[in-house]
């Protein structure tokens, strides 16, 4: 690694450092202002007023009513009790559940978990050629009398590839069949009307969006249908009895902020990490023959590059970039010895898929170290030895 140069940060779908306004709004709530939100007293009342003014933030980031948000310890959590508690509060109606195979495994394994209780789930899978998009047609074809939930991904966190959420949100509505969507890599970088788009129930996390790690929301539809369900964590009744327990309010502070800060930067941010994104990939692609692109390019995020370098693993390629942080989109793991499921969902060819890494730039990024960055991709995948991977594909979703 250079002794002059810092590391490159290019892993933003991993995770996105704590913005400096969202760190100066939750530091008072980790000094002095430390009440239980739940508490009646003066400390508790200050506390519960940062909570509700966080609620505010997070609904005017998607259209929503403050009523409508649940926080959450992140995603994962909310992906859990949306699911199983639509499973739970509605089995009397049906029991049969529509998903996507290459979803995070946030939704697939609370769904395996449904499958193993007696739940049918229909399996889809992308169409060929289309990078990973789910379309409405798809859910269309899919549906039954007795579906209860779709849940399919916004925007692919691996890929960044946007899947058709306004049309499937308007055909379930219309079908009267509730609607999630895990949205944790799109809430904050484009745009999100939960009306407009007939969402039932939507996941995010704040560390996605330039806040703390810990904190994250459930958005759950009050009208036009409500939406119930059975509560995942019992105990103490916070969050309208749907998520029992003392509230992180140095964490829900900071999502508020996160969110209302990427309200204001959005559109701008969007179209210089684009710009930026595009740059880095018309370099690599142009200078390392056989490379490509995993997903859609024309329905994805404006900050996510999935790109696999053929006859190179890339955990042996970020081995030897260690100035560079990127994930091997397409590593085997020890145990199962296969590539991303994602990758195989979408038909990436085996010895691309064990070559991919996906780089996501975020509001850090700077164009120097992004011209940095293609210098030193270029000469490492050059300098590799072209081997073909040996790991088997196969496997459930």
């Amino acid at each position: 690694m250079s002794t002059t140069n810092p590391p490159i940060y290019l892993d933003y779908n991993a995770t996105t450092p704590v913005d400096p306004a969202v760190l100066e709004a939750m530091l008072p709530f980790l000094r002095g202002t430390f009440g239980n939100a739940a508490s009646a007293h003066a400390f508790g009342c200050e506390a519960n007023k940062a909570v509700e003014q966080a609620r505010q933030q997070v609904a005017s980031l998607i259209a929503a009513d403050p009523r409508e948000i649940v926080f959450t310890s992140g995603a994962t959590e909310a992906n859990n009790l949306a699911i199983k508690g639509v499973a739970e509060q509605y089995k009397e109606k049906g029991r049969h559940i529509i998903t996507a195979v290459h979803e995070h495994h946030a939704v697939i394994d609370p769904i395996h978990k449904l499958e193993s209780r007696g739940f049918e789930v229909t399996w889809l899978r992308p169409a060929p050629g289309s990078g990973g998009v789910i379309t409405a047609a798809q859910i269309d074809a899919a549906l039954r009398a007795d579906t209860i939930l779709v849940s399919i991904m916004w925007a692919n966190n691996e890929t960044g590839t946007l899947s058709d959420v306004p049309a499937i949100g308007a055909l379930c509505h219309e079908r009267g069949v509730l609607f999630h969507t895990d949205a944790t890599q799109y809430v904050g970088k484009r745009p999100v009307d939960v009306n407009a788009a007939h969402i039932d129930l939507l996941s995010a996390s704040a560390h996605k969006l330039y806040g703390p790690k810990g904190a994250g929301f459930l958005y759950v539809r009050r009208k036009g249908p409500r939406v119930r369900l059975d509560s995942q964590l019992d105990g103490g009744g916070q969050e309208r009895g749907y998520r029992s327990g003392t509230l992180n309010v140095p964490g829900i502070v900071g999502l508020g902020k996160a969110c209302e800060v990427a309200g204001s930067l959005m559109q701008d941010e969007s179209a210089r990490l684009a710009a930026l994104r595009d740059r880095f990939e018309n370099e690599l692609l142009s200078q390392i023959p056989g490379s490509q692109i995993n997903g859609s390019r024309e329905h994805r995020l404006s900050h996510v590059c999935n790109i696999s370098f053929p006859g190179i693993e890339s955990e042996t390629l970020l081995a030897a970039l260690p100035d560079i942080a990127g994930s091997a989109g397409g590593a085997c793991t020890s145990a199962q010895k296969q590539a991303s499921h994602v990758l195989r969902a979408i038909g990436v060819p085996e010895d691309l898929a064990y070559g991919a890494v996906r780089f996501s730039l975020g509001r850090f990024t700077t164009e120097e170290e992004i011209s940095r960055a293609i210098e030193r991709v270029i000469e490492t995948v050059k300098k590799q030895p072209n081997e073909a991977a040996s790991c088997d594909v196969g496997g459930t979703p």
